[in-house]
């Protein structure tokens, strides 16, 4: 999702690395849940997300768009999941996978954007680095190691994965705007959201192994 703000206005100014230290440690968050509050549709969800769900609630896309728990949205002309908004008050929003008491109930299972909060990220040619969002977030934090917060465990992989789907949303957008053909735009966005999202994932099967496949389907689609 594209963003027309400068990197000094939404953060401390600073790129990081996954090995650097920086201060985004919630300390457990203690009962804080604002942050899946209100967030409208800007959970966007990757096909790793729908991988882990899969793999941690037992239900796939399909399901969970059935059920309401997730949404699709046009973003940047692609159609994307993100998680969808709940009623949880009155007149007041969010994420329907908190409980009660405002606590995750899918946290070992929780989407990239959920574990990468409050970083973001800033792609450049050859990937990408981490930036520490400054006013996302207003409860205490310390400092921990990009990668131990994240919790990702193959993080070099997974950051080459999340590279990669970068590039192909790009790509399909770029691919669109040259055509200029509604009914190409439509057939490629059902390719890729039939491929990578609503097509059932294996979740005994590693990610990344699907992921490849599917990857090698779309290639040879743009490539014809």
């Amino acid at each position: 999702m594209k963003r027309y703000v400068t990197l000094e206005e939404i953060s401390d100014g600073k790129l990081y690395t996954s090995n650097d230290m920086v201060k985004a440690d919630c300390l457990g968050c203690k009962g804080c849940s604002k942050c899946c509050h209100a967030m409208g549709d800007t959970i966007l969800l990757d096909p790793y997300d729908i991988w882990r769900f899969q793999k941690g609630l037992g239900k796939n896309a399909n399901e969970l768009l059935a059920e309401g728990k997730i949404a699709m949205r046009v973003v940047d002309g692609v159609i994307l999941l993100h998680i969808q908004m709940a009623p949880c008050g009155e007149g007041e929003e969010c994420c329907p996978f908190l409980d009660g008491e405002g606590w995750c109930t899918i946290h070992a299972h929780r989407p990239g954007l959920c574990r990468l909060f409050p970083l973001g990220r800033y792609y450049e040619d050859d990937g990408f680095k981490y930036f520490l969002q400054k006013s996302e977030c207003d409860h205490p934090k310390a400092k921990v190691k990009i990668s131990k917060w994240l919790e990702e465990p193959d993080l070099p992989r997974h950051e080459a994965f999340v590279f990669t789907w970068h590039g192909i949303l790009k790509e399909a957008e770029r691919l669109q705007e040259e055509s200029g053909d509604d009914a190409f735009a439509r057939n490629l966005n059902l390719f890729l959201l039939k491929t990578f999202y609503l097509a059932p994932y294996a979740p005994q099967e590693g990610f990344y192994e699907q992921f490849e496949r599917r990857l090698a389907a779309y290639r040879k689609i743009v490539s014809a």
